[in-house]
């Protein structure tokens, strides 16, 4: 027999748009031979469905949806993730499906408590969990974080099953394929089980879902490896309850991961939500560069537009390379000089409130007035064209409040919210082969917001690579300040910067969302108290 697998892109709330992209599918398997087909975790509902689920009006949309694709089914089984509501329970359900009829289920057993998901605010715990026979295979079904969170003892109604089919909608971040791997090679060599994984892809609000799914034989050898990040359908043959053939995706570093992570969750926020493009504030420096690669490569150069707005601290050079990359990637390119507007409103200021600009805090009013008046710029012109700002700030930045807010701050989506200042260059180097598109002088010079003049970002922050490795180990592993102090990092350093992270919350809070891409993103998996005297 033929088994496919369905990596599809689901859009929450689309049920009739993901009911026709799962007969397509299906449609496809039906061409190609194969005799089962196997859906993402909530493919008809898309996933994360969060509150929706709370109406009553959705989930009876969802089971009148489900029941109009059921009687489409013909001559092929269906696994199937959806919603659904029994005896006033609603179940995260994978459903069998064969020739108009379902002819077996399974319902969630073990329920997610992510941050990004609370399964358990939502759904009941299931405690059907059928299996069934095709063509003298006999199947069992796992959703998700039924396998996921530890179980590698088979359900004791699996005990005579050949192969587990695992339904997930698990998000991308930084190497979690290597712990998909390691779960599922310990659960074969507990139970001497082949499975199958089929992962969800796509962007969703801050997550991004990376497909990858793949296969496993009765040994944990990886026989089949769907790509990253693109929709697919994989085929697996398999005779004598053995995948007799090997299809592996090539293999890609985690930087070239991170990077399609990004073009896909910026194309999926925008056309989802139907923006007509998007606007990114360029200003000669390698993260707006970095941005704007990334938007050009997801939604193509005519979708984007580029906005330089010099004052008179910037650089002449900043303004030669922000119109360097522009012509190089194509895009329209506008240059706003703000330094009149910068000087009304210091007249203005000084005229109203009678301060002098030569007593102002010059390191912080008049900084942050250039960086809110390019964001008020930047907002107007996304009112007028209905495209979205894109902002260009870095986890580095965002994590020691070196950004301003209602200035470049503002906007509706921030890309590298979740990526350091450390991996945006690494990023920007992978972007650059085998064709430069991101001039070398913007790599090469040192990062400076030019607010004043010969101010460099290390005038205020240690350098980035000690800064970036400080803020991991206290964000993404939890260490205390002793434990990375122990580390060899000087303790005015790590002091300095811990009590930056906490001191920002505040700003973190007003910040647009943006991708997650690490195992800790400053969005839904961080949430610590604005208001708060512990730091350690």
């Amino acid at each position: 027999m033929k088994v496919a697998i369905a990596q599809i892109n689901c859009t929450v709330g689309d049920l009739a748009g993901n009911s026709t992209k799962i007969l397509e599918a299906v449609h496809q398997a039906k061409q190609a031979g194969a005799d089962l087909i196997i859906t993402p975790e909530l493919a008809l509902s898309g996933f994360p469905p969060l509150d929706l689920l709370l109406r009553e009006s959705f989930c009876s949309a969802c089971e009148d949806t489900l029941a109009k694709l059921v009687n489409e089914i013909q001559d092929i089984t269906l696994v199937l993730g959806h919603p659904s509501y029994q005896a006033d329970k609603l179940f995260n359900a994978a459903s069998v499906i064969r020739n108009g009829e379902v002819i077996a289920a399974h319902y969630k057993n073990k329920l997610s408590h992510s941050p990004f998901f609370n399964e358990q605010y939502y759904f009941d715990t299931g405690s059907c969990s059928d299996t069934f026979e095709l063509a003298g295979i006999r199947f069992g079904i796992n959703i998700c974080a039924d396998f996921w969170q530890g179980n590698t003892q088979t359900n004791p109604k699996h005990h005579d099953i050949d192969i587990l089919l695992v339904l997930s909608a698990s998000s991308y971040h930084i190497d979690k394929q290597v712990s998909r791997y390691q779960v599922t090679r310990q659960y074969i060599h507990e139970n001497t089980i082949a499975v199958i994984h089929t992962n969800l892809v796509g962007g969703q609000d801050e997550l991004v879902f990376d497909g990858a799914s793949f296969a496993m034989n009765k040994k944990g050898e990886l026989t089949h490896q769907l790509g990253e990040f693109v929709e697919t359908l994989g085929l697996i043959d398999i005779q004598n309850r053995q995948f007799t053939t090997e299809k592996l995706a090539p293999a890609q570093s985690s930087i070239a991961s991170t990077y399609q992570a990004l073009c896909l969750g910026v194309k999926d926020y925008i056309v989802k939500n139907r923006f007509p493009g998007v606007l990114v504030g360029l200003s000669g420096g390698i993260d707006s560069a970095l941005t704007l690669a990334i938007a050009v490569d997801a939604l193509g150069a005519d979708k984007v537009q580029t906005v330089m707005m010099p004052s008179q601290y910037t650089a002449d050079i900043s303004v030669q390379d922000a119109h360097k990359i522009a012509d190089l990637l194509g895009v329209r390119h506008h240059v706003c000089d703000i330094q009149s507007l910068f000087h009304l409103f210091l007249d203005t200021f000084s005229a109203k409130f009678q301060i002098q600009p030569t007593t102002m805090n010059t390191n912080t009013t008049q900084e942050n007035l250039q960086a809110r008046i390019r964001g008020t710029l930047l907002m107007a012109l996304s009112n007028q064209s209905g495209s979205l700002v894109l902002t260009t700030g870095n986890k580095s930045e965002m994590a020691t409040g070196y950004c301003t807010l209602y200035g470049d701050m503002a906007g509706g989506f921030a890309v590298l919210k979740d990526i350091s200042k450390t991996m945006v260059y690494q990023l920007c180097q992978y972007r650059n082969q085998p064709k430069a598109v991101i001039p070398e002088r913007i790599i090469q010079r040192a990062p400076s917001a030019e607010l004043r003049p010969n101010q460099t970002d290390q005038d205020s922050l240690p350098p980035y690579e000690v800064l970036d490795v400080i803020i991991e180990a206290y964000v993404e592993r939890n260490l205390s300040a002793s434990e990375i102090i122990a580390m060899g990092y000087a303790e005015a350093d790590v002091r300095h910067i811990i009590h930056l992270i906490h001191a920002n919350e505040y700003k973190r809070r007003q910040a647009p969302l943006g991708i997650r891409i690490t195992h800790c993103d400053f969005g839904k998996s961080w949430q610590y108290p604005i208001t708060s005297r512990y730091i350690g």
